[in-house]
């Protein structure tokens, strides 16, 4: 354009200025498609949102109604009273073992506290070298070879 002169400069700076005209109006274009697709881009997850919520709270109604159909299926009385039979049944069972595991034939009751207290008093006195010793002479300290448990099945007699 600096080394063009009269009436083809002026033809030029005209062109020119088209291009530069057309150019912005493009920009301009540009920019407002995409004003345009960001609006509409947000009003989709709107759309999207809206329709989730309302999925979600379909799905909070039919669980309500599902939790109180089954709710009124329980109980709560019936289940305490469960409880308590559990409770008892547990309580029953360890008076059980209670019993199964007490020793034959020894009563527990008679036994001297004050005499055990020496007794252990007189044990914590001894050297542990001279306990080992003496456990050769009681035969009451030796692991015995007791015999294996039954295997067969009992059969249960009658009353």
């Amino acid at each position: 354009l600096a080394t063009t002169k009269g009436p083809a400069a002026a033809g030029i700076k005209r062109r020119a200025a088209d291009v530069l005209k057309r150019k912005r109006m493009y920009e301009k274009q540009r920019d407002q498609l995409s004003s345009q697709q960001f609006n509409i881009d947000q009003q989709a997850f709107m759309v999207e949102s809206m329709k989730d919520t309302v999925q979600t709270v379909d799905t909070m109604k039919t669980s309500a109604k599902t939790m109180k159909k089954e709710f009124k299926k329980i109980n709560i009385d019936k289940i305490e009273d469960l409880q308590d039979d559990i409770q008892d049944l547990m309580y029953d069972h360890e008076e059980v073992q209670d019993v199964m595991g007490r020793a034959l034939g020894m009563d527990y009751d008679d036994i001297d506290e004050d005499e055990l207290d020496g007794e252990l008093a007189a044990l914590d006195d001894l050297d542990l070298e001279d306990l080992e010793n003496e456990a050769d002479e009681y035969d009451y300290l030796k692991t015995s070879k007791l015999p294996s448990a039954p295997t067969a099945e009992v059969k249960a007699g009658k009353n």
